[in-house]
């Protein structure tokens, strides 16, 4: 706040090049509601922070850099600028490579920044500090030790400083110590070499993440975020969390429920999702919200989805270790899903790695995407499981749909049957790298391919080839005519380090957008659509959006605070329906 003016970032005015941020500072009266453009144009800036005189702003700005893909380490740089434009803005550069500014005074600006170093074995990390910067001398000291990183500065004073640390790097691959938590604490310069900070969220919470620590009455009290995984008891009623968010399409609606992975029965009625911990699918009804499916072992459970005929109450899953190509992944069926007496049939053998299937209309076919005849480099591709009820036991079980050395996947037949749409990376550079963090590096694009014709493939939505992004999880909407996907086309909307890290988030695919199909005139594999229109406006990661026609019957009251039981019928306990309570969204249109 700046007098009667608040200074915020906003994404509200579209940008229609691909993967350039829409992240801008404004500054508004409230008393008036005038609004003024800080951000020259052309320019995009994050973390907004405002002098103690009130007549400066500190931003970390990509100035007129383009977004290149980074998800932790934007390497932005500070400008300052006054807050007061009627004799220009004077904005100027201050500290390069720095982010997350925070005044201790007029003279003195506190940042993080993150720097890499060399790992055995060639791997790269990311290594961060807190530095403070004296305007008046241009000098800069590093505040806190190199042995911990710390990050999200929040000034008390000219030499105080409360931070986010983390003093030993977890990889979520074991339960977690006390020192792997992210934890609020405050550093002084002025403290003799050896003293120790102030311990803060070590004494409340030791085993939890804290976030963004902020100052409030002159230093005297310091907030923060953080992370709640508190266990639910059986029979417990539970908020379920669904919120209806202003959708920036008047036609379409938008609606957000906790969970990762939702699917909604093609009526409506039924929505399934899996929880945080990738060992339990839930299915919320007009019964009320229970497991129906709860998996023990080693492996994780993966990608519900219903088969679209709902008179057949099928549910599909994905049952092993990852999506990674050299792991066996293999395709389960939940009959009889929502009723009393579940069961569960194996549909696809051989340790390939199947994955997304997506059943034709009536539900007598699903569509799937496959390792199996891929070759040494385990190339992925679509299938056509010709009998779905039998799976891989049926006779004749099995057509191939694409071919290539490339990745095919996330595939959906569409409600009318016509076409199958999927995310594809044939049409990745080759001199791209092979591999990213173990993964494909990207440069998907959106493609429909004919089952009755394999041979027409359309591209829709494309990638754009300087750039390894992402474009994934395409769906149709309910008539066919448009297509939603979770995609990194405006790049970040804030500093990537301020926000929790799961073990499941290898990369953040970004929000959701939609295209328009002309389905009549869909002819020329080069036509790609460039248009496209953004939904969401999230700070997280969006995950895979689900669309239907009809709101299901938990939520028809549109109450935010309506609760679903928790039906008693299991002894599972974990944190449900995620491991933190704000763990995961699923989008429904």
């Amino acid at each position: 706040m700046v007098g009667h003016s608040l200074i915020y970032t906003s994404t509200k005015e579209p940008v229609q090049q691909c993967r350039s941020p829409w992240t801008v500072v404004y500054k508004t009266n409230l008393s008036t509601g005038k609004t003024e453009r800080l951000t020259p144009q052309g320019v995009f800036d994050l973390s907004p922070a405002v002098s103690p005189s009130g007549k400066m702003v500190a931003v970390a700005s990509f100035q007129s850099k383009s977004w290149n893909g980074e998800i932790e380490n934007l390497k932005t740089d500070i400008y300052v600028m006054n807050v007061d434009g009627e004799d220009g803005l004077g904005r100027k550069l201050l500290i390069k490579n720095g982010g997350w500014p925070s005044w201790g005074s007029d003279n003195i600006i506190f940042f993080h920044r993150g720097t890499e170093k060399t790992l055995p074995f060639n791997m790269v990390e990311t290594a961060w500090g807190v530095f403070r910067y004296k305007i008046s001398t241009e000098e800069t000291m590093e505040v806190t030790p190199k042995e911990l990183d710390a990050v999200t500065p929040a000034a008390i004073s000219e030499t105080k400083v409360a931070v986010a640390t983390i003093r030993q790097k977890s990889r979520f691959d074991n339960v977690r110590v006390e020192v792997q938590y992210r934890h609020i604490e405050i550093f002084d310069t002025n403290n003799a070499p050896g003293m120790q900070p102030v311990q803060i969220t070590q004494k409340t919470r030791p085993k939890t993440d804290h976030y963004n620590p902020f100052v409030r009455d002159n230093g005297g009290r310091i907030g923060y975020h953080r992370c709640r995984s508190d266990l639910l008891q059986h029979g417990d009623h539970i908020p379920s969390n669904l919120h209806k968010i202003v959708s920036p399409v008047k036609d379409v609606g938008l609606y957000r429920v906790s969970g990762l992975s939702p699917t909604i029965s093609k009526d409506g009625s039924k929505l399934a999702f899996v929880d945080g911990e990738f060992k339990a699918v839930w299915v919320a009804d007009h019964r009320g919200l229970r497991i129906v499916y709860d998996y023990r072992g080693p492996h994780r459970v993966f990608s519900p989805v219903w088969n679209q005929n709902p008179d057949k109450d099928i549910l599909y899953v994905c049952i092993g270790t990852s999506f990674n190509a050299d792991k066996t992944l293999e395709i389960y069926a939940i009959n009889n899903a929502s009723g009393d007496v579940v069961q569960r049939q194996r549909l696809t053998y051989g340790g390939y790695n199947n994955a997304f299937p997506s059943s034709s209309p009536d539900g007598s076919k699903f569509v799937f995407r496959s390792t199996r005849d891929g070759g040494v480099k385990k190339y992925k591709n679509l299938h056509i499981m010709l009998e779905a009820e039998n799976g891989q036991s049926g006779i004749g079980w099995e057509t191939r749909l694409t071919k290539g050395p490339w990745t095919d996947t996330h595939c959906q037949w569409s409600p009318t049957g016509d076409w199958i749409v999927f995310s594809s990376t044939r049409g990745k550079p080759r001199d791209a790298d092979e591999l990213d963090n173990g993964l494909d590096p990207g440069y998907f694009s959106v493609y429909l391919v004919k089952p009755s014709d394999p041979m027409v493939v359309i591209r829709v939505m494309d990638s754009m080839g300087d750039l390894g992004g992402h474009i994934n999880h395409p769906v149709f909407s309910p008539d066919g005519r448009s297509i939603a996907v979770t995609a990194d086309l405006a790049a970040v909307s804030v500093d990537p380090i301020s926000l929790p890290m799961f073990m499941h988030a290898v990369r953040p695919y970004g929000d959701i957008f939609m295209i328009d199909l002309d389905t009549d005139n869909l002819k020329n594999i080069n036509n790609f659509i460039k248009g496209f229109r953004r939904i969401t406006h999230s700070r997280y990661e969006c995950g895979t959006p689900a669309w239907t026609t009809t709101l299901m019957a938990t939520a028809t009251d549109l109450d935010a605070q309506a609760q679903w039981n928790m039906l008693p019928n299991t002894t599972y306990t974990p944190a449900c329906p995620y491991v933190h309570l704000y763990g995961g969204e699923s989008w429904h249109m």
